[in-house]
């Protein structure tokens, strides 16, 4: 792949939001077989007053600004520089949705191959944690004449393509290069813009076939990133390869981060049941094991189909089917030395068939004591107990992409997803009446305890008011 023309990017704007912010000022600096060959850069009046946070960070004003041209005034020439060249940046999301978003007001379509420098970063350093522009500048000695200006930066991350070059060398930088804008096939179908038209923002993907058969949900926090890389892969994949085949259109549903598109993404799978979505189709009916003492005190399993959402802490694993169930109770069986009597697999009187092969300690003939037998059945089951609700009634979940501003507020209770809302206020002109039934759902649960409690940064949780919705 050619990778040779570089041109390197950086923008100032008014704010983070692409949507809604603008550009102040823009720089290119084009390079061949790593050499600069030219730069170019260009104050933007913003028709936007700046906020005195941004005028404090770039050094820019409203004064400098007022006479410069607007974006559409030299998108011509824009375009001109970043013609035939991979578009590099650092944290390049930004300021290809920022230049993607002025080409858009002025209606003209505008795509480019673009190298994310921070991604760069991570794959040729895994060993550091940190990879923003400031961190590079200090890490690797580089210098930047001017911080927070568009060719101060633009250069400052040339300066850092320019080391990895003496670092690593061209073969391997190139190679990994061309690792990340691995460029796309279009599936012969689908009409060339609909890809450029994807954001790069979190949500949830449709893929639709002919006649509006929808093929395939799928979700992610980068949206056009991700559904390119279904059809980077389609010449080595069958499956990719079909599917591709079968495009042919797409349409997404931008969300507020990774919660709500993880969320809408599962409802949606269960509802609209696309072709090529299997694994979380919902269940016709959950199974689960519950224990309880018999008449000589020791611990039976039994599986049951009905799930008190109130008291999960008594339920023991989410199963499928009967037959799932039954596997898990068969390997606890076999880890733990349970009784196959016991736990409601074996319909016997008196010593089950492990007993008589040396396998069973005999609880089911009291010949073990209870206390030694439940014991042992508390810890096999241990892994599988589920976790009650902890607070005492519904909380929300903020999320906000600030890059398109969307805010949401996601209202759960007893592991399930109730309704998702732009903000908080909206929760209180929505309850008590409108509440849904909770729906127990297996998927919804384990994502939500991953999202509470397995990730290393802390949801932005609200504790609201306690209500019955059952």
């Amino acid at each position: 792949m050619e990778t040779s023309e570089l041109v390197f990017v950086d923008l100032e704007t008014t704010g983070g939001v692409a949507q809604r912010d603008r550009i102040t000022e823009i720089a290119v600096i084009r390079t061949s077989q790593g050499q600069e060959v030219s730069r170019w850069s260009s104050l933007v009046n913003p028709q936007q007053p700046l906020t005195p946070f941004i005028q404090r960070l770039t050094g820019l004003t409203d004064e400098m600004l007022a006479n410069a041209p607007t974006f559409d005034e030299i998108a011509d020439e824009v375009e001109r520089q970043l013609a035939d060249a991979v578009f590099v940046a650092h944290n390049a999301r930004f300021d290809y949705g920022f230049l993607k978003n002025e080409f858009r007001r002025i209606e003209r379509s505008w795509h480019a191959r673009n190298l994310c420098t921070v991604k760069l970063s991570r794959a040729m350093y895994p060993e550091h944690r940190k990879h923003g522009l400031d961190q590079l500048i200090t890490r690797h000695d580089l210098s930047c004449s001017a911080r927070h200006r568009a060719m101060g930066d633009a250069a400052a991350t040339l300066m850092f393509y320019q080391h990895l070059l003496n670092e690593f060398g061209t073969e391997r930088v190139t190679e990994q290069i061309a690792k990340l804008i691995l460029r796309p096939t279009i599936p012969p179908n689908l009409p060339s813009d609909v890809l450029d038209s994807l954001p790069t923002s979190p949500g949830v993907y449709r893929f639709w076939g002919e006649q509006g058969a929808l093929l395939y949900v799928g979700k992610s926090i980068n949206i056009y990133q991700r559904v390119t890389s279904h059809f980077q892969d389609d010449h080595r994949l069958h499956k990719s390869q079909q599917l591709s085949l079968q495009v042919f259109d797409i349409d997404y549903s931008q969300t507020a981060g990774d919660l709500g598109a993880q969320l809408l993404e599962l409802q949606q799978i269960k509802t609209l049941k696309p072709i090529h979505n299997r694994r979380s189709r919902a269940a016709k009916e959950l199974k689960t094991i519950r224990l309880k003492q018999n008449e000589h005190g020791y611990l039976c399993a039994s599986i049951e189909h009905h799930i008190d959402m109130a008291d999960l802490a008594a339920h023991y694993g989410l199963f499928k089917t009967k037959k799932e169930a039954e596997k898990a109770l068969n390997g606890l069986i076999k880890s733990y030395q349970l009784c196959p009597s016991l736990c409601g697999l074996e319909q016997t009187q008196g010593a089950c068939f492990k007993a008589q092969l040396g396998q069973c300690k005999g609880a089911c003939e009291q010949k073990e004591q209870a206390l030694a037998y439940n014991t042992r059945v508390t810890l096999a089951m241990q892994g599988l107990k589920l976790k009650s609700w902890p607070w005492e009634g519904p909380i929300g979940i903020r999320e906000h992409d600030s890059f398109s501003d969307i805010r949401q507020f996601h209202v759960i209770w007893q592991w399930c997803h109730l309704i998702t809302l732009n903000d908080e206020q909206e929760f209180y002109d929505w309850l008590p009446e409108q509440a849904p039934e909770p729906s127990f759902d297996r998927d919804c649960y384990q994502l939500l305890q991953r999202y509470l409690f397995g990730g290393k940064s802390k949801p932005d949780v609200v504790v609201l008011p306690n209500w019955s919705v059952t």
